[in-house]
């Protein structure tokens, strides 16, 4: 394979640096896919601790004959101006620079401009549906790790699930906060735009405007309107989101849709890599162990996209 070297948004604000892997010795219009990163300013190959999840994605899909476009993410490379804005959502932060990443490879001729696909990551995987429809206009959409509940409902569990694990005294203690956080969340909706703007909800800088907007905008609104081809993978030691919470509410709320596909993995973590700790508290001691995406992950997507494609020809 290939690794050539790109600029996402170029004649923008927010140029970002990307590369895109071309695999060797094909021919004709090659298949693509845009990788879209999960939640908080990771670069392009979504390095957390010692593992890359997206620089493994691009290889192994490469292998097979598909092409695939990954960039840094816009809080990335441009976090530190970014924090005063707040006015941030998922639009300014991820979802313009995926759909000029798309632009980026109908523009390539060897690239089919019919056959490009997006893969989105945990948050990237629940914002690739309304990625597509707000201009990515994919011919199918991959979620990996994703949910169709809302986020601060995700974060909420997430804080629970560490409640779990501490012992008395700092449950006291982190019992306290976590009310704070969950009041300050659920009042997010009945927030002017102006309103949630103004009030910052997480950390020093995250305001209520961004989880309004983006839960103003469910991912499964646009899952239930599309008949696309769609493909949910998890790992069922996944700590981030949950089989039940997630994985099977999506088997739930799409199943008189035909063209979504599931598959679920037994023993891989919210990377799709082989789960050490399995727990929440432990995420970044599990991240630094060297792993890699599990094969089999990869061989499925490259199987399913050919499939896409047999299909639509």
């Amino acid at each position: 394979m290939t690794d050539e070297r790109v600029v996402i948004g170029a004649n923008t604000n927010f140029p970002l640096d990307g590369i895109l892997t071309m695999p060797d010795n094909t021919t004709g219009p090659l298949p693509a896919v845009v990788l879209v990163h999960g939640s908080g300013p990771t670069n392009m190959d979504e390095k957390v601790g010692n593992v890359t999840p997206f620089k493994d994605l691009a290889e192994g899909l490469s292998r097979e004959g598909i092409a695939v476009l990954r960039y840094d993410k816009r809080t990335f490379t441009y976090g530190k101006q970014m924090r005063t804005d707040h006015g941030l959502c998922v639009e300014e932060e991820t979802i313009q620079d995926a759909i000029l990443a798309a632009e980026i490879l109908r523009n390539d001729v060897r690239i089919d401009a019919g056959h490009v696909f997006i893969l989105g990551h945990s948050m990237g995987g629940m914002l690739a549906p309304r990625i597509d429809a707000e201009g990515g206009d994919f011919a199918g959409i991959i979620i990996l790790a994703g949910s169709p509940r809302k986020l601060e409902e995700i974060i909420m569990d997430q804080n629970d699930d560490v409640l779990d694990s501490l012992n008395k005294l700092l449950k006291v203690i982190a019992r306290k906060q976590i009310a704070k956080l969950s009041a300050k969340l659920h009042n997010i909706y009945n927030l002017t735009d102006e309103e949630a703007q103004a009030t910052v909800v997480v950390g020093r800088h995250t305001t209520a405007y961004y989880f309004k907007e983006m839960g103003e905008h469910p991912a499964i609104h646009y899952l239930s309107a599309t008949d696309k081809p769609v493909l949910i993978l998890q790992g069922d030691k996944d700590f981030h989101v949950s089989v039940e919470r997630d994985f099977n509410a999506y088997k739930e709320l799409l199943s008189d849709k035909a063209n979504v596909t599931f598959k679920l993995y037994s023993n891989l973590n919210h990377l799709f890599m082989p789960y050490v700790y399995g727990e929440i508290r432990k995420a970044r001691k599990e991240y630094k162990v060297l792993q890699h995406v599990n094969q089999q992950v990869i061989t499925d997507i490259s199987e399913w996209i050919i499939s896409v494609i047999k299909t639509k020809d």
